[in-house]
């Protein structure tokens, strides 16, 4: 047995002990913690772990739990500190057209702040993971599926906090274990449950299951426990395993509950043998159900010569999957059902991942940007398929012939070095390349003469040689930009002239090189940061000695009045002195009944609604110690809203900064979210009527309008989503959450954000991409709340079919083919006037272009709901009007679909200055 696992190379991954499994042939254990320096352990099964280093050598992301990991010796977890949205990736090795087993671990004890993540197998959906609540979270996650290349990866995709994980497992089935897939490496199995029947004992698994599969005893199953010494010998099931089984004289009901809510397809695997030598076939024999329907009829264990059978069963089932086995009414039948041991296994169609050519040229890309760019920040989160479910930093994809192709590339601004990598050049899709403002070296390199390029730019590197002459002979190029590289020789204008390019010439006009330029900007954010550490300190010393705190003494509990002061920052140097109301640590656990009603998990920390003594409701937000968001966070919320109001804002009431506890004010919010009330829990969830998802739609707007036009000076939300637009007890929408919140770049500032911030399904494409950040970013977020409100359909949804994962991509076809209905949420289906929804519709789908020039202001789009709550409040009274004189209280009115209010993608094309520019970002100043 060994031998062979040997020659398998049979591997496990243990994540919070660095460790990967090499060989299950080692006999002696390591000590030691797993989070230390230190090559293999092995636990008490005998499993050899080793590091997993050669993917993640940062030390720093290993945590203590407070609880050992289930089935292992682990008691550390590691995290993942990524964007929104993100993913990571453990690419294991595989052999072609071999079934193999995966299974990762999330335990985590009691030491995580909220997070929320789903589990690929490639690039297929199979699980969620969540450290919020017990409901639906999975602390293991186990598939199985067929190799079709070299490698699989097993990928973490961030919603929530960050992504965390303990174990993982790879190892190959045996070669008698094909009956799982049947041969079929379309789909991929997810384990529900593997259950060894009559068993009130440890688990078994490795060595006395050579595949290390997981049978777990039945907690609460009811019926007789049978015992037996059987030796029969099968490969599909250890003989432990056999050895026990559950029985009834009548009926054995076997359930599992916590399914899918929507109907999916599985497989069960009943594993029957008969341990009483004393009963002869035709004794012993069962009809078999599945949630009431008979799949079996008059199944007998012994009835085909044997005393050991199997049985798989296909069924669709939802939420719940009820096996029950029924004893035949005969004279004959004396004996009731009996079970040794089953299995569930949810079916998944295997996803389609990107055109294989592709791939394999982005892992080259990724290969030569990594010699000279260990470093990059970039590359750090290049992990698994460039284009699913999210592409890579700097790319954009598109579905091209049903499979999803790079067709640009974004990397201005990343301070990447070394040579252009020459694997792009055979991407066959790829239309823009960007690499302005980096430090390259060496030549352009030559694209072949298919090449599909239209836009170059090489601004701002350091590049050498001549200009390739295969690239003037390109078919599709319209745009070249090369100045800026000092070392460049420069093709002749006359010939750029000859062939109608849109070019620079290679003219480096009122820039210097890139290199000087960098150099600059970190000299000057250097002494920056000392003038604002030290105007921070002469602030603050002022402040302790200018103001003086008022006390009052309410009900025994101080509550404190001062002056709060911005604190400066590279973004705002100005000194406000708006009061709001400090509160004492002891106060607020007065006011929450010392933090009783929880109301809401979110990155920042829990929620907890609470009375004040003068019997205001608020809900006060309490920042978590292992929060993914921190001080920053806290003070731009507290700055900006001590700055900002108006009546479509969540007003900060106040605030605590004590014990290291960092603590927000709001007033409560009665009617809670706008995502609650769309498709929330089912306890939250109320329908909307037309006019009212308009008004909110339009208070929504107000408040992002008054951001963008603030002071003279645009506030960025980066976080625009339905569940930071709160409904107040008249449902009046206002817009929460401003801890992400930033000022627009003015002239003088790098446009480039340090970090993209946001959700996803409402991330702006361009400003993920780019890293560039504008208004716009907030407009397509608030396109997407609006697609939310017209369909009452969540952004992005995985577990839905693969062409309606995404809100945005499902819907637009129908807009554009003027088949809103098939969109609109079957709530409102003939109660809605739709001219009114046509406006709104148009205006989302102009919200969401691809390209941020293409979309409307926050202004516009006021504009534009104003009008649509207009019309539909005047056809409103209109009809009841003709139901007080007995007409139909339906509205009935179909006009014509208006007149485009924004360009569409064809339009827009036609004019986009982008046929003839590439994307690039304004330069830093």
């Amino acid at each position: 047995m060994m031998e062979r696992l040997g020659t398998w190379g049979l591997r496990l991954v243990n994540l919070a002990a660095f460790c990967f499994l090499i060989l299950v042939q080692s006999s002696s254990a390591q000590n030691g913690e797993f989070c230390e320096q230190q090559i293999s352990t092995t636990d008490t099964n005998g499993i050899v772990w080793t590091t997993d280093d050669l993917y993640f050598p940062d030390r720093q992301t290993c945590h203590e739990i407070s609880r050992p990991v289930e089935n292992s010796e682990g008691n550390s977890i590691r995290t993942f500190d990524i964007g929104d949205p993100g993913k990571v990736c453990y690419s294991l090795t595989t052999k072609l057209d071999q079934d193999y087993l995966v299974r990762g671990n999330f335990s985590y004890g009691d030491s995580l702040a909220p997070s929320l993540f789903d589990i690929f197998i490639g690039v297929t959906p199979i699980a969620q993971v969540s450290s919020a609540s017990s409901s639906g979270n999975e602390s293991a996650v186990e598939g199985i599926f067929r190799a079709r290349n070299d490698h699989v990866d097993f990928c973490l995709l961030k919603t929530e906090g960050d992504p965390y994980i303990s174990q993982l497992e790879l190892r190959p089935l045996d070669s008698d274990s094909d009956y799982y897939l049947n041969g079929d490496s379309g789909i991929v199995l997810k384990l529900i449950k593997r259950v060894n029947l009559g068993s009130t004992g440890e688990d078994i698994r490795y060595p006395d299951d050579p595949s290390d599969r997981i049978w777990k005893s039945e907690a609460g199953a009811i019926g007789e426990i049978i015992h037996g010494t059987t030796n029969f010998n099968t490969t599909r099931v250890p003989i432990k395993v056999l050895q026990t089984a559950m029985a009834s004289s009548d009926r054995l009901v076997l359930l599992s509950s916590g399914l899918e809510t929507q109907q999916y397809n599985y497989t069960i695997f009943l594993y029957f043998l008969e341990l009483n030598n004393s009963i002869r076939p035709g004794e012993r024999v069962f009809d078999i159900y599945v949630n009431s329907e008979k799949t079996r009829d008059g199944f007998d264990i012994q009835g085909k010569g044997s005393t050991y059978r199997e049985v798989a069963l296909n069924v669709t089932a939802r939420g719940s999957l009820n096996l029950t086995l029924v004893k035949v009414s005969n004279e004959s039948v004396v004996f009731g059902p009996i079970c040794n041991a089953y299995e569930i296994l949810q079916v998944y169609s295997w996803s389609q991942e990107s055109a294989q050519g592709d791939v394999d040229v982005m892992m080259n890309v990724k290969t030569e940007l990594w010699r000279s760019n260990s470093e990059s920040k970039v590359l750090s989160t290049w992990w698994g398929d460039p284009c699913l479910p999210i592409p890579w930093q700097g790319l954009v994809c598109d579905n091209i012939s049903g499979s999803s192709v790079v067709t640009k590339i974004h990397l201005s601004w990343k301070h990447l070095s070394g040579l252009i990598p020459p694997s792009i050049t055979t991407l066959v899709h790829l239309n823009e390349v960007n690499l302005s403002y980096n430090l390259f070296t060496g030549q352009i390199p030559s694209f072949l003469a298919s090449s599909s390029l239209r836009s170059l730019d090489v601004r701002g590197n350091d590049l050498t040689a001549p200009i390739p002459e295969s690239l003037f002979s390109l078919p599709n190029l319209t745009t070249l930009y090369f100045g800026c590289n000092p070392h460049l020789i420069k093709a002749s204008p006359a010939s750029l002239n000859d062939l109608k390019l849109t070019t620079d010439y290679g003219i480096c006009t009122g820039v210097e090189s890139s290199k000087s330029k960098r150099e600059l900007v970190i000299v000057a954010a250097a002494i920056g940061s000392v003038l604002i550490i030290a105007l921070g300190i002469l602030i603050f010393c002022l402040y302790r000695r200018k103001f003086s705190f008022k006390r009052y003494d309410m009900k025994g509990y101080i509550i404190k009045k001062n002056a709060v002061s911005s604190i400066p920052s590279k973004e705002d140097l100005v000194l406000k002195s708006i009061c709001i109301q400090t509160f004492t640590l002891q106060c607020i656990e007065a006011a929450t009944q010392k933090y009783k009603t929880l109301i809401g998990e979110g990155g920042f920390g829990s929620v907890f609604r609470g009375t004040l003594y003068d019997g205001q409701e608020v809900a006060v937000k309490v920042r978590s110690a292992t929060s993914t968001q921190g001080t920053r966070e806290f003070e731009n919320e507290l700055n900006l809203l001590s700055a900002i109001r108006h009546e479509n804002l969540v007003p900060l009431l106040g605030f605590c900064c004590e014990n290291d506890q960092q603590i927000l004010v709001y007033p409560f919010m009665s009617n809670g979210s706008l995502q609650d009330r769309l498709y929330g829990e089912a306890s939250k969830r109320k329908i909307l009527d037309w006019p009212t998802r308009l008004s909110i739609a339009l208070g929504a707007a107000r408040g992002l309008t008054h951001l963008h036009t603030f002071a003279g000076r645009c506030v960025i939300h980066r976080d625009v989503k339905s569940s930071n637009i709160l409904l107040d007890q008249s449902m009046n929408a206002k817009v929460a959450d401003f801890g992400f919140s930033k000022y627009a770049p003015q002239e003088g500032d790098s446009c480039a954000s340090l970090e993209v911030r946001g959700t996803a399904g409402y991330l702006d494409p361009e400003y993920y991409s780019t890293q560039h950040l504008s208004a716009k970013s907030d407009v397509f977020s608030f396109g997407v709340v609006l697609l939310e409100i017209v369909s009452g359909r969540e952004p992005l949804n995985i577990h839905r079919p693969r062409n309606e994962w995404s809100l945005v991509e499902w819907a637009k076809p129908y807009i554009r083919e003027q088949k809103i209905e098939e969109i609109v949420d079957p709530n409102l289906k003939g109660m809605y006037h739709a001219e009114a929804m046509w406006r709104v519709v148009e205006v989302a789908l102009a919200c969401i272009e691809n390209y941020s020039d293409y979309r409307p202001s926050m202004a516009n789009i006021v504009r534009e709901l104003e009008d649509a709550l207009i019309i539909e409040n005047n056809a409103s009274e209109y009809m009841k009007s003709i139901d007080s004189f007995g007409g139909s209280n339906r509205f009935s009115i179909i006009i014509e679909k208006k007149a485009v209010l924004f360009p569409t993608q064809e339009q827009a094309a036609e004019v986009s200055p982008l046929s003839s520019q590439p994307l690039a970002p304004p330069e830093p100043r």
